[in-house]
């Protein structure tokens, strides 16, 4: 199995400076697939989350004053240093985080890519607009204009691509920014801006605070940040959002989801099991569109189950960097113990366990994907975000579309939905009711740099990707001039 060749950087990045533990606290980060320990991070403390707003403030006023043109040629500096360091960048996500190298390698990473490139494009093209105000003898305009320092809180499920959703938009709109990775997963987030800083963006327009949630608290605390950029929990964005409100700071929250997919009578039950396995099992079930409640019409509820749990029962479990590993393992021991809290929930509540339901043997903190049937509404495994790949079949009888859509929607989360169906007209129906920032027919969970991406309800506030990031990370100035 191939290993890592290349020691992580782990120093903080403060004003261009990398900065050592000195006297403060270290704190581990693991190789999910082995339980050992891959490398020692710095905590920050308060006064390195006020050197880092300050650093970033700093470097604000010529980041947003430098020509367009040429902030957009260092994104796509940025774009093509990634590109070269893809395979190291890649093998140190798989180790640090657990997805396998064919997630690392054949979508997070590509995606960065794409999202430093797509968005350098945007630097060119900020607009305001004129408009004919009913004042005699006035021009009015507007400008769209960077907010100023924006702290970017990422999690630990796909850190560096959910980094490039925040980093990439943030830089392209003349922003300067502060980085909290989560903790379990930072060595690919200081990585990047590492080559950041090769690619010539200025010392200050990018620092990494590392640690945990204090170091977050901190973050969104500070005074001297516009903004908050989010990725993680509902619970956590709550308080996120509380925060923010209070100081009147802008905000972006992209939070827990419990995606819905529902499995028409006239589907293609080939395609959507296979589809609805990439969709519920990608990174080990951590993906918050992850596809886990099924809806699928009593007449082929038997077959689908069937195949289902065949599919899920075949993954391959193991080492992320393994090229025959389809399942790799999930991010921490905590993360396996909550897994299997749920499993055991949903048989007292009486779901048939068909596949799985314990975690596998050996090292490292893997979980055998779990399939449930007979499962209900109200049942937990049904309601709550697990984050593992525990997926629940909730045979539907024949009704009208209407009871089916208030089924689908009855939760809180509306991060992502899927309808598989043979009639493209009920799929379209149905998408146009069920209550979620992103609806799939007939297709796995996919995501594109020109996409807004985002949820409704307790799944978040905001929207990521194409113009909506662009909107996200500035604000309108008018100008009135009188004539």
């Amino acid at each position: 199995m191939p290993v890592q060749t290349r020691q992580p950087r782990t120093q903080m990045l403060i004003g261009g400076e990398w900065i050592e533990a000195g006297g403060r606290s270290t704190f581990p980060t693991y190789d999910p697939a082995t339980g050992k320990v891959l490398a020692e991070l710095v905590e920050a403390t308060p006064e390195d989350v006020d050197a880092a707003v300050r650093a970033a403030t700093e470097a604000f006023g010529a980041w947003a004053d430098l020509l367009p043109a040429a902030r957009a040629r260092l994104l796509l500096r940025v774009a093509d240093l990634v590109e070269q360091h893809a395979d190291e960048l890649a093998r140190l996500e798989t180790t640090d985080q657990g997805q396998p190298l064919a997630i690392s390698g054949g979508f997070s990473v590509p995606m960065v890519v794409n999202q430093f490139r797509y968005h350098a494009g945007w630097a060119t093209k900020l607009t305001g607009i004129t408009v004919d105000v009913s004042v005699p003898d006035v021009d009015y305009r507007t400008r769209r204009e960077p907010l100023g320092v924006c702290g970017l809180i990422t999690p630990w499920n796909f850190p560096l691509m959910l980094l490039s959703f925040k980093l990439a938009p943030a830089l392209a709109t003349g922003n300067t920014v502060v980085i909290k990775p989560a903790e379990q997963t930072s060595l690919t987030t200081i990585r990047l801006a590492e080559l950041c800083l090769e690619a010539g963006i200025p010392a200050g327009v990018v620092n990494v605070v590392t640690g945990g949630g204090t170091v977050g608290k901190a973050l969104v605390d500070h005074r001297g940040v516009a903004k908050i950029s989010f990725t993680g929990s509902t619970e956590v964005g709550r308080e996120i959002g509380a925060a923010a409100g209070r100081a009147l700071k802008r905000v972006s929250l992209e939070l827990g989801g419990k995606a819905p997919s529902v499995v028409a009578a006239d589907a293609d039950i080939d395609a959507a099991v296979a589809g609805n396995l990439m969709g519920g099992l990608l990174n080990s079930g951590q993906v918050c569109a992850a596809y886990t409640r099924f809806y699928v019409a009593r007449p082929r509820a038997e077959e689908f189950v069937d195949k289902l749990a065949a599919g899920a029962g075949s993954q391959v479990l193991g080492h992320g960097l393994d090229s025959s590993t389809q399942l790799g393992p999930l991010v921490s021991a905590e993360q396996v113990s909550q897994v299997d809290r749920y499993v055991q929930i949903g048989r007292d509540e009486g779901a048939t366990l068909v596949t799985g339901g314990s975690p596998a043997d050996g090292d490292g903190f893997f979980y055998r994907p779990t399939v449930f049937t007979d499962v209900t509404d109200s049942m937990r495994i049904a309601r709550e975000e697990i984050f593992g790949p525990v997926l629940s079949v909730i045979p539907y009888e024949d009704e009208d579309e209407l009871d089916l859509v208030a089924r689908a929607n009855d939760t809180e989360y509306g991060l992502a939905a899927v309808i598989w169906s043979g009639d493209v007209k009920v799929a379209n129906r149905l998408a146009r009711r069920i209550r979620a920032g992103s609806v799939y027919i007939n297709m796995p969970p996919l995501l594109d740099a020109a996409a807004a991406w985002g949820g409704v309800k307790a799944s978040g506030l905001g929207r990521e990707n194409g113009w909506d990031a662009i909107e996200a990370f500035t604000e309108v100035k008018s100008i009135w001039t009188a004539l």
